[in-house]
């Protein structure tokens, strides 16, 4: 299960092209939003997902449901609203892997969804995930998800947490308050560099591996995660598994973290290994990254043990 904003994303269609400019063209609406790039891998590997979050009863809101329903997401909790227009983001890229978002979020349906109330259904949830953005998107909303956590923690489900740090959407000092809470109450903790630096304190990495570790009792693991030199994963113990990158031609890095994430949180919901998840979300992360739009990658269980195999 997974709570957060669902977007449309619209996209310069060649690098270095700044979102001021006139005349030149976009691609898109793709449908996107970091939570529903997770619930679309996810669904696409034979996992049972869910989301709550909302779109508008408009044309765009009809792009994410449309694809959501196609790979079978679970979206009976997502509002579709008559009162707002769905949620878009402009993003641009960059020549040197910068990017530049421009966010319409605030006000949206992608920030209105409620805490679902007690269902039987909740019960079987196994893992709770919980992206920092959409945290940072909407205060009132962060909190909506943190009742969620709760809900779901104690019926037994365990917290994983991407913090995803979008400085376009840190306008509220607030939003690090909500953030930290999630980070004090998760189980697994899937940070980039600069995050687990930030939301530690802790400029260098092992010692803020270890600051996250001694913050948070309930703290399973540390998947730093480092874009092109691949990831490492710690437990209590310190190092416990390495995993470099799958090579391919990467036309957009848009939500290969967030591919990574699911992909990972699946493998070790069937109970693979820390190499074997690891190896999982690698290939999710590179298929996805072989792709134009933030969810358009070639991601199925055929796909991703395809291409674990071929790299052995």
């Amino acid at each position: 299960m997974i709570m957060g904003e669902l977007l449309v994303e619209i996209m310069r269609a060649r690098e270095d092209v700044q979102l001021y400019e006139t005349g030149e063209t976009f691609r898109g609406p793709f449908p996107s939003g970091a939570p529903g790039i997770f619930a679309s891998t996810a669904a696409r590997l034979g996992h049972g997902t869910g989301i709550i979050s909302g779109v508008g009863n408009d044309d765009f809101g009809k792009n994410i449901l449309d694809r959501l329903n196609a790979v079978g997401v679970d979206t009976r909790r997502v509002l579709v609203s008559d009162a707002a227009a769905t949620g878009a983001a402009f993003v641009t890229y960059f020549s040197d892997g910068e990017r530049k978002f421009i966010f319409h979020i605030n006000n949206t349906p992608a920030v209105m969804a409620k805490a679902p109330e007690m269902a039987d259904d909740l019960k079987d949830c196994k893992y709770f995930h919980i992206m920092g953005c959409s945290l940072m998107a909407s205060v009132p909303f962060g909190q909506e998800i943190i009742k969620t956590m709760r809900l779901l923690k104690g019926l037994g489900a365990k917290v994983s947490f991407d913090p995803n740090v979008r400085l376009e959407m840190l306008r509220d000092p607030k939003a690090m308050d909500v953030v930290r809470e999630v980070y004090l109450n998760c189980s697994i903790f899937m940070p980039g560099r600069s995050e687990i630096r930030m939301i530690t304190g802790e400029d260098d990495i092992d010692k803020a591996i270890a600051k996250a570790f001694a913050d948070n009792p309930s703290l399973e693991l540390v998947v730093l995660k480092s874009g092109s030199e691949g990831s490492k994963i710690y437990d209590r113990n310190g190092l416990a598994e390495t995993m470099g990158v799958y090579k391919v031609t990467q036309v957009d890095a848009t939500g290969a973290g967030d591919s990574y994430d699911a992909a990972f949180i699946c493998g070790l919901a069937e109970g693979k290994s820390l190499k074997g998840a690891a190896q999982m979300g690698a290939a999710a992360g590179a298929l996805n990254a072989a792709a134009f739009g933030p969810m358009e990658g070639d991601i199925s269980r055929q796909t991703v043990e395809k291409m674990i195999a071929d790299n052995a």
